[in-house]
């Protein structure tokens, strides 16, 4: 139940039914957006609709709001229609229209707030595809936790989502990373290796990977030249990392549907496809850049190669698609890489990179743009910087990895669901500070464990409740027939309100692919919880149970319940287990 869809509905039918909709025939389209107003005397809901239309009809906003008002009297569900300032229109609703989003809470269960609105479209979420060169880092988590509540979102609105991982296994770097591996190989044999050089992967994790190869191959690889076992060695390293990811990732919550190898794309001539397509759009031509802001002129060399004519679609340069030495450039395998993904049938894409690869954004647009003649859609979410801190400090936790924390490490430290919660604190475009310090303590400050706290305080009244009622059940079915008439008090009506936006907080954040929507919805429903509750202690007359008035009681028992269920819905949409009890 979508209270506000339900009164937009309202209102534009009655918008329809006056006199000016027959009258004018330059009407813009329709289209009725309410808002919860900041101070709660102006009403409910609020409208600018008629600011929107009274120059086309030709009347003062204010004159034109007054005439809808009128005929807003006495509609279904509305109380009252008042107008404000310039020609806002605020509506009250009648308090059976709240009552009632209670009741459908706990008949639909955690369901609540789900929909068709996806329409049961394909859309392909990728995230992480972090190089398979090294473990996952601290600030892979972020893009993981972002693309991985998207996805969960998009699910619940009713997108058939595919969540996806682009494997690096082409080019340079797994080279290198082989030749890493094949020095930690030969030390794990005996031989004396020395300090790894410059340009090698140095990580110590790479010598459980030599282990693991001497264990199965042997010296086989000892005395053999380079070609012959750069090869083998780059396929285990990636696969035996693939897997040290792959775990990290399970332990996160997270289990992808798919993972693509760029060195099977390459491989199955998927690269030289799709710049044929682009040569056949005539969208490649031999050009020379422009010298790159901050180039000095003794390091810059201009040169005649390929480039796509991004330009074209909206970026502000052409992007160079083939090197010096004939062979592709990484864009060139990430632009066949995204014409896979439509011709698997996705033209809804998500695509969640780090701070890094923001100047990569419009050119992958434009590519995507290109390739499908502006059919497929794809948004890139950018997720910034996380600094870890402790006692205000940057914090190191380990060297295993060489330079960086493991996301194993911070799991190991805090847990899972600390660590998805956290990464949702902060819009994924702003800067993100994880202070262990926070995380760990039993405060507001702490969101994860004032969120969980609401829903193990909810949990503990309703077990002290099923005593008052000779331990009987109290389910989500009994309580949905309780009459609610009794809930009068301010607060309790405020988060009834807030509860019966939720179905409208999932749709928006699935909309505008904003996952941290759910995490601050959440922070203020238990905030609302937690008030209430502290209420309760100062006025024994507002506490959820009250022994000589079983009506009363339930009345509030079904609200507690409906919290239970909102509580718990989105903290799975995080991927977090709701806790019924907080141990001390």
């Amino acid at each position: 139940m979508n209270i506000f869809e339900k009164i937009e509905n309202i209102v534009e039918q009655t918008l329809q039914e006056m006199p000016f909709w027959y009258e004018n025939e330059n009407l813009p389209p329709l289209k009725i957006k309410l808002e919860s107003p900041r101070d709660k005397r102006h009403g409910d809901l609020s409208s600018n609709i008629a600011m929107i239309l009274a120059k086309t009809i030709g009347k003062t906003p204010k004159d034109f709001a007054a005439e809808i008002c009128c005929n807003l009297v006495g509609a279904e569900l509305i109380q009252s229609a008042t107008v404000a300032g310039p020609g806002f229109i605020n509506l009250k609703l009648k308090a059976d229209v709240w009552f009632e989003c209670v009741k459908c809470i706990l008949q639909s269960g955690k369901d609540f707030g789900s929909s068709d609105f996806g329409e049961n479209e394909f859309i392909n979420i990728e995230y992480v595809s972090a190089n398979p060169t090294g473990p996952l880092h601290a600030a892979h988590a972020r893009g993981a936790v972002v693309g991985d509540t998207l996805a969960r979102l998009l699910k619940k609105v009713g997108y058939r989502v595919c969540k996806e991982y682009y494997v690096n296994d082409a080019g340079t770097q797994v080279d290198i990373l082989a030749k890493s591996t094949h020095l930690r190989y030969l030390e794990a044999l005996g031989h004396e290796i020395g300090t790894i050089p410059d340009g090698l992967y140095p990580g110590e994790y790479l010598k459980e990977v030599g282990m693991a190869l001497a264990k199965k191959d042997g010296d086989t690889w000892v005395a053999a030249p380079e070609k012959d076992w750069l090869p083998v060695i780059r396929d285990f390293t990636t696969q035996s990392l693939m897997g040290l990811i792959k775990s990290d990732l399970s332990n996160l919550g997270i289990v992808m549907d798919e993972y693509i190898s760029e060195r099977s794309l390459v491989a199955a001539g998927e690269v030289d496809n799709a710049m044929n397509l682009l040569k056949e759009k005539k969208l490649i031509y031999e050009g020379v850049l422009q010298r790159p802001k901050g180039k000095q002129s003794d390091d810059w060399e201009p040169r005649p190669q390929l480039l796509f004519k991004s330009t074209d679609f909206g970026d502000d340069v052409d992007r160079a698609i083939q090197k010096s030495d004939g062979s592709w450039t990484y864009f060139a395998s990430d632009v066949a890489y995204h014409i896979n993904k439509i011709k698997r049938g996705y033209l809804k894409m998500i695509d969640v990179w780090g701070a890094d690869h923001g100047g990569y954004v419009r050119r992958m647009q434009a590519a995507v743009n290109a390739a499908s003649d502006h059919e497929a859609n794809l948004d890139i979410k950018i997720c910034q910087i996380v600094h870890l801190l402790k006692n205000g400090n940057p914090f190191r936790m380990s060297k295993r990895a060489g330079t960086f924390i493991t996301l194993e490490d911070v799991l190991k430290a805090v847990g899972k669901d600390v660590i998805r919660f956290m990464m949702l604190t902060r819009r994924n475009d702003q800067v993100l500070e994880f202070d262990f310090d926070t995380v760990v303590a039993q405060s507001r400050d702490n969101p994860v464990f004032y969120v969980q706290y609401a829903h193990a305080r909810c949990c503990s009244v309703m077990r002290h409740a099923s005593k008052m009622f000779g331990n009987k059940r109290l389910t989500s079915d009994l309580l949905s027939c309780v009459d609610l008439e009794k809930l009068r008090d301010e607060a309790e009506m405020d988060i009834i309100k807030e509860l019966a936006s939720w179905p409208r907080i999932i749709e928006g954040a699935a909309q505008a692919h904003e996952p941290h929507r759910i995490a601050f919805f959440l922070t203020d429903l238990a905030g609302a919880f937690h008030s209430l509750w502290n209420k309760g202690k100062d006025h024994s007359e507002l506490r959820f149970i009250i022994e000589d008035d079983e009506e009363l009681t339930l009345a509030r028992l079904a609200l507690i319940q409906a919290i239970i269920l909102v509580l718990a819905s989105g903290l799975e949409l995080i991927g977090i287990e709701p806790i019924q009890e907080m141990k001390s």
